[in-house]
Parts: structure tokens; C-alpha cells; sequence
């Protein structure tokens, strides 16, 4: 079979590119918006079902996504020979009812139940990717107390967890360049930081996973998720590439960092189909030099959003 198309012959978004001795395509899924779909599990499930239809293979999900809920949608949409990527994330766990519904899980013993919960809600042996969500760099959640935890602590317990199977391999989320540096020797295959067209200030860290062929998986793709952070589509070389190419802003800023580094893989999120085809859509758009000149010349203004 080509690496061209998928699994199930479908030609890849944003063509092929490498995840963990795997080749994926290059345009993904993020799950977290799924758990907006909760009271119409059949339209959620479709909505997955419709991403295998329209080439994605990479799927990222996390057991803190509606406390287990987008993780049984997952169980429940694909197949096997669908052959989909599914890579879940560590480090937090659900905090419901409360401001950040979130709270740190950073300890090495609640990292190996999280992958556990992780196992049993996918219903699978082993989580293909797993990545460690730290919390020392990036907009959210701080650890604080007993939950401000050595690295090489979380990975020792990450790294034995994949010699018993049960992890297929490690990334790294919301890392320091001190820090995947440190990571390397354990042998990361991704990295999730956020990073956009408008949020660069992680470029020395993109530029070492391509130096390591490490697969960079930027979250918040088109900024704007606090209202602190730049939105992509507030840009005015975002627009102006917009119309002269007949796409949306959103598009751009996405194919923007398909075509702004050769590692970079998508997981943008959506709970709607129209924007799920939007999305995977963004994979098929090239730029011409002048107009990639003038993107790139956008100023980074990213800014710090912590929430704890």
C-alpha cells in the first residue's frame, strides 16, 4: 500500500508524514471537542466516523476529556482496518464543577493510572502514543506542592510502563527546550506545544525535534483560546492569503504550519462536520513565494495564559 493514502485508501490530508515508526497523514483530529456532542452520541460517533472517510488517521484524545466519554466514542467509531493512530495523553485529571475542570495528576503513580484509565475506556492492550502533559511551560494548569514532579521521574515511570507494553511510545506536551533535551535519551516521538503563526516563541524547540525527527503536534493551531492569546485570523496577510486563494483564515493559518516545517502534524478540533471538512480541506493548499513571504514576516506576539 502507498503511504500516499490510508488504510483505507484514501489519499492522506496534507500527505503522509511519520508518528511513532508509523506514517500518518499529515492533517489529524483533535477529540477534545467531543465531549460538546454528549447529548447525541450518534452524531459524535459520526463525526469520527466521517474523519476516517475524509483520510485522517492521527487522532489525539486524552482520558481528562469528558472523564472518559470522548475515549468510549473512540472505542465505539473505529475499526481496526481503519487504522487509525490513537494517542492519548498524562498529567491531569478531571476536576468537575469547579473553574478549571481540570486538576494536576503529575505524580508518577497517578501517570500510570491515567494510562490505565487510558487502556480501559479505548478497550485496547496498549495506548499507541502517550503523551506527558507537563506543566511548567505553556498556557494552563501549574503544578503546585507534591504535584511539581522531576521529569525524569514521570519518564521513568512512562518508560517502564512501554517495556510491559502497555505504552507503545512517548511524547512530551507543554515542554521546556531544557526539557526535551533532557527527554531525547528516552526516546520522544512527538511533541504537543502550543504554536501558531502568531505564537513562534517555541521555534528553537520546533527546530530540535526536526533536527531529532521528532513529530511537532502544535495545540491551539490558530491561537486565540484564551482571551489573552493572538487569534491567526485576526491578521491581516492571514486574510489578504484568505481571498486570493479563495479559502478561510482558519485554513491558511493551519496550511501556514503544514508548509512552515516538514515534522509538523495537525490535530485541529472541531464538534461540527462542516469545519471538520474545513479542516482537512487546509491540507490541500500550497503558497506562492511572495504570499509565504508575507505570512512568515507576521510578527510572533504570543502571550502567557496561565489559568492556575
Amino acid at each position: 500500500m502507498s503511504t500516499d493514502t490510508t488504510a483505507t485508501g484514501v489519499r492522506r490530508p496534507g500527505g503522509p508524514g511519520p508518528l511513532a515508526g508509523r506514517t500518518v497523514s499529515r492533517v489529524g483530529y483533535g477529540a477534545m471537542q467531543l465531549e460538546r456532542l454528549r447529548s447525541d452520541r450518534p452524531a459524535a460517533v459520526a463525526l469520527l466516523r466521517r474523519a476516517v472517510e475524509l483520510g485522517v488517521d492521527h487522532v489525539d484524545t486524552a482520558q481528562f476529556y469528558g472523564d472518559g466519554f470522548v475515549n468510549e466514542l473512540i472505542r465505539e467509531a473505529f475499526r481496526p482496518e481503519d487504522g487509525v493512530l490513537v494517542v492519548s495523553k498524562v498529567g491531569a485529571t478531571p476536576n468537575p464543577g469547579q473553574p478549571i475542570p481540570l486538576r494536576p495528576a503529575q505524580r508518577p503513580e497517578e501517570l500510570r493510572a491515567s494510562v490505565e484509565d487510558n487502556l480501559r475506556s479505548l478497550g485496547v492492550d496498549q495506548v499507541p502514543v502517550v503523551n506527558l502533559r507537563r506543566l511548567d511551560a505553556g498556557p494552563g494548569l501549574r503544578a503546585e506542592g507534591d504535584q511539581i514532579v522531576d521529569l525524569d521521574d514521570q519518564l521513568a515511570v512512562l518508560t517502564a510502563m512501554r517495556d510491559e507494553g502497555s505504552v507503545g511510545a512517548i511524547g512530551l506536551s507543554s515542554v521546556t527546550l531544557d526539557g526535551l533535551r533532557r527527554a531525547i535519551p528516552a526516546g520522544i516521538v512527538c511533541v504537543q506545544n502550543a504554536y501558531s503563526l502568531v505564537a513562534r516563541e517555541d521555534e528553537d524547540l520546533l527546530t530540535l525535534c526536526v533536527a531529532e525527527g521528532i513529530a511537532w503536534v502544535p495545540y491551539f493551531p490558530l491561537g486565540g483560546a484564551f482571551p489573552a492569546m493572538p487569534k491567526v485570523t485576526d491578521e491581516p496577510a492571514v486574510h489578504s492569503a484568505a481571498q486570493s486563494l479563495g479559502s478561510t483564515p482558519s485554513q491558511v493559518g493551519l496550511a501556514w504550519l503544514l508548509q512552515h516545517a516538514p515534522n509538523v502534524l495537525l490535530i485541529p478540533g472541531t464538534a461540527d462536520p462542516e469545519h471538520l471538512a474545513a479542516n482537512v480541506a487546509a491540507g490541500t493548499i500550497a503558497f506562492d513565494g511572495p504570499t509565504l513571504a508575507a505570512l512568515d514576516a507576521v510578527p510572533s506576539r504570543s502571550a502567557v495564559v496561565p489559568l492556575g
